[in-house]
Order: C-alpha cells, then sequence, then structure tokens
C-alpha cells in the first residue's frame, strides 16, 4: 500500500474517532455519568486526531470553554497540516 494512501487513511480515522469521542463524552456530561478523561483526548489528538476534536468541540459545543482544548487542538492541527505540508512537498513533489 502507498504511503501516501496509508497516512490519509489513517488520518481519516483517528479524526473520525476522537469526532465520535468528543459526540459521546458531550452526551454523557448532560447525563451527569461517567465521562472520557481529558488525557485520553489529548492523546488521541496528538495521535492525529486534532481536527476532528476540534470540529468535534464545534458540532458538539463541547469543551468550547476550555481555552486549553480551543488552542491546543488548533495548535495541533496546524503542526500537523505544516508537517504534512512538508513530507509530501520534500518527498512527493
Amino acid at each position: 500500500m502507498d504511503v501516501v494512501i496509508f497516512i490519509g487513511m489513517y488520518g481519516i480515522v483517528i479524526n473520525l474517532i476522537l469526532f465520535i469521542m468528543m459526540g459521546i463524552d458531550k452526551r454523557w456530561s448532560k447525563r451527569g455519568s461517567w465521562r472520557i478523561e481529558e488525557k485520553k483526548l489529548w492523546g488521541i489528538a496528538l495521535a492525529g486526531g486534532a481536527l476532528g476534536g476540534w470540529i468535534g468541540m464545534s458540532v458538539f459545543r463541547h469543551k468550547t470553554k476550555h481555552t486549553s482544548f480551543k488552542l491546543g487542538f488548533s495548535l495541533i492541527t496546524l503542526l500537523y497540516i505544516a508537517g504534512m505540508a512538508y513530507l509530501l512537498n520534500r518527498f512527493y513533489l
């Protein structure tokens, strides 16, 4: 499998996972039940899912008052985009 396709598929899956996790955590917070640990959300974000987390924050209106999440997910997303652009430019263009 081509590396670019693998990385693209990985990015889609990991972002979808964090997007769904944000929705689940929002639902559970409304019910007052068990929550997903913030360190798990951060771990998935650092693994490449920050964009999905950021979109999930917007769609579900979850963790939007947490400056660390707003800035952190945005910064991680920008770093990943810059890194991917660099790697694609360096090795594939």
